[in-house]
C-alpha cells in the first residue's frame, strides 16, 4: 500500500483542484512528483492484476465496455474512467477511489494507457493482461513514424505476464505474435466481408499486404443500425447495441475477447452479451446530449482512420455540423494528417461551423473538397453559441479533437446535463 501521508496529501490536492474547477490529473500529477512508487504500491494487491488496453484507436470506449463486460462476470473494477491516459491519470483516478489507509477496493485493474506512457508504466508495472488494439499514423509530433509507435506496443506486449489479445487485421499488430512466445496470444477480427470497413493504415496508404490467415477467438460478423452478430469461440451470438460508430462496434470484438481471455472456462456468456447490449458510448465517443429539446453528438477525431469511420457512421442528412479542430500538445501538434480524409460526403449538406486554433486549416482543407462552409471562429466558445443559435430546430453533430471535444463539453455542461468525468 502507498504512504499514509501521500495518500492524504493527494486527496487534499484532488479536493481543492476540484473546487477551483482544476485538471482531473492535477492531483496525480503532485502525487507522482512525491511517490514515484504509489500507483505500485496501491495495484499491488489486485488478486487479479492489472489489465492494460492500448492503441492509437479506440481505447476509451474498449475500455468502458471492458470494464462493464468484467462487472457482468462478479468481478469489482478499478479503471482510470476520465479518458486520461498518462500515468498522471491513473494516479489521479486511484485517489478518487482508494480510503485514507490508501487500500483499494477492487479485484482487477483496467488502465487504458497511451502507447508512450504504457512503455514506462509496464516496465514498473508488468500487466497481467494487455489488449493492443490498432496502430495508425496519429501525433507525428510526439511518436514519429508508425513503426515507433508498433514497438511501443511490442513493449507492451512482451512485459504482459499472462494474455495478450491481438488485431488479426492491423498487420502490424498481429506479426506482433512473433515477439510472445511465452504469453497466451489470442486475436479478434472481422469478418472477411466487412474488412474493407476498417482500414489499416497500410490499406489507407496502398501498401500491398499478404492475407491473414490467422484465427480469431473473438470475430464481428455483421451489424446495422442497432444490432450485431459476433462468433465467440465457435459459438454464434447476435446482440441489440446502444453504441453508436462502426469504430465502436469493431471495439467490442476487441473487448469480448480481452474478457474471455481473463474470464476463461469460467465465464457467463448470457451475463457477457447481455451487459454489452447496455454499454453506452464513452464521452465524446458518439456521446449523445440534448439542447433546445435536440439531439447532439459529439464525435473524437484525432487520426485519418479515425475521421474516416466517423464520417462514414453518421449521415449528414438532416444534421447540422461543427468540426472544432485544436493543435494542443493531447491532440498532436501536427494536423497534416486532415489531408488524408475525405470530406466529400459532407458536400451536400456543408458544414455549418468550423471552429478551433486550427479552424481555418481545417476551412481550407474543406474547400479543397468543395464542402460550403458557412462560418469559421478560432473561438470555440463563440462559435458553439453561434451554432446552436442558428441551428435550434436541428438535430447537431460536433466532429472534435480532444480538448476541443473537453471544450465543448464544458460549454453544454452550463445549459444542459452533462455527466462529469473528473
Amino acid at each position: 500500500m502507498p504512504k499514509p501521508y501521500v495518500t492524504i496529501l493527494g486527496k487534499a490536492v484532488r479536493v481543492a483542484s476540484r473546487l477551483r474547477g482544476g485538471g482531473s490529473a492535477l492531483p496525480g500529477l503532485v502525487v507522482e512528483r512525491i511517490d514515484p512508487g504509489f500507483i505500485k504500491a496501491t495495484l499491488a494487491t489486485l488478486p487479479r492484476g492489472v489489465v492494460v488496453i492500448s492503441g492509437t484507436n479506440g481505447k476509451t470506449t474498449t475500455t468502458k465496455m471492458v470494464v462493464e463486460l468484467l462487472e457482468s462476470q462478479g468481478l469489482k473494477v478499478f479503471t482510470n474512467r476520465t479518458g486520461s491516459n498518462f500515468t498522471r491519470g491513473v494516479a489521479a483516478a486511484l485517489l478518487g477511489e482508494i480510503n485514507l489507509k490508501g487500500e483499494l477496493k477492487a479485484d482487477i485493474a483496467v488502465l487504458e494507457l497511451d502507447e508512450a506512457h504504457a512503455v514506462k508504466f509496464v516496465k514498473a508495472i508488468p500487466p497481467r493482461y494487455s489488449l493492443l488494439l490498432n496502430v495508425m499514423r496519429d501525433q507525428l509530433d510526439r511518436f514519429g513514424e508508425i513503426d515507433t509507435t508498433a514497438k511501443m506496443l511490442q513493449i507492451i506486449g512482451m512485459s504482459t505476464t499472462e494474455s495478450v489479445v491481438l488485431n488479426r487485421e492491423d498487420r502490424r499488430i498481429a506479426k506482433l505474435q512473433a515477439y510472445l512466445p511465452t504469453q497466451k496470444v489470442s486475436f479478434f477480427g472481422l469478418s472477411p466481408k466487412l474488412v474493407t470497413l476498417f482500414p489499416s493504415d497500410d490499406d489507407l496508404h496502398g501498401s500491398v499486404v499478404a492475407a491473414n490467415n490467422l484465427v480469431a477467438d473473438v470475430e464481428l460478423l455483421n451489424f446495422d443500425d442497432d444490432k450485431a452478430a459476433f462468433r465467440l469461440g465457435k459459438k454464434k451470438v447476435i446482440t441489440p447495441l446502444k453504441l453508436n460508430g462502426v469504430y465502436n462496434i469493431f471495439n467490442a470484438a476487441a473487448a469480448l475477447a480481452l474478457v474471455r481471455a481473463i474470464i476463461g472456462d469460467t465465464i457467463d456468456e448470457e451475463k457477457l452479451v447481455a451487459s454489452l447490449a447496455d454499454v453506452t458510448p464513452a464521452f465524446g465517443r458518439g456521446e449523445t446530449l440534448t439542447v433546445h429539446g435536440q439531439p447532439i453528438e459529439l464525435v473524437l477525431v484525432k487520426n485519418p482512420s479515425g475521421f474516416r469511420l466517423g464520417l462514414k457512421s453518421f449521415k449528414p442528412s438532416g444534421y447540422a455540423t461543427m468540426i472544432a479542430i485544436n493543435d494542443n500538445y493531447a491532440d498532436g501538434r501536427d494536423m497534416s494528417w486532415l489531408w488524408d480524409v475525405d470530406f466529400e460526403s459532407l458536400q451536400a449538406t456543408g458544414v455549418d461551423e468550423v471552429s478551433g486554433i486550427r479552424a481555418y486549416d481545417m476551412a481550407l482543407r474543406l474547400r479543397y473538397d468543395e464542402v460550403p462552409v458557412i462560418a469559421v471562429n478560432t473561438d470555440i466558445t463563440k462559435a458553439l453559441k453561434h451554432f446552436l443559435a442558428t441551428n435550434k430546430t436541428k438535430p447537431k453533430r460536433i466532429y472534435c479533437t480532444y480538448t476541443a471535444m473537453l471544450d465543448i463539453r464544458r460549454q453544454l455542461a452550463k445549459i444542459t446535463n452533462v455527466e462529469s468525468i473528473a
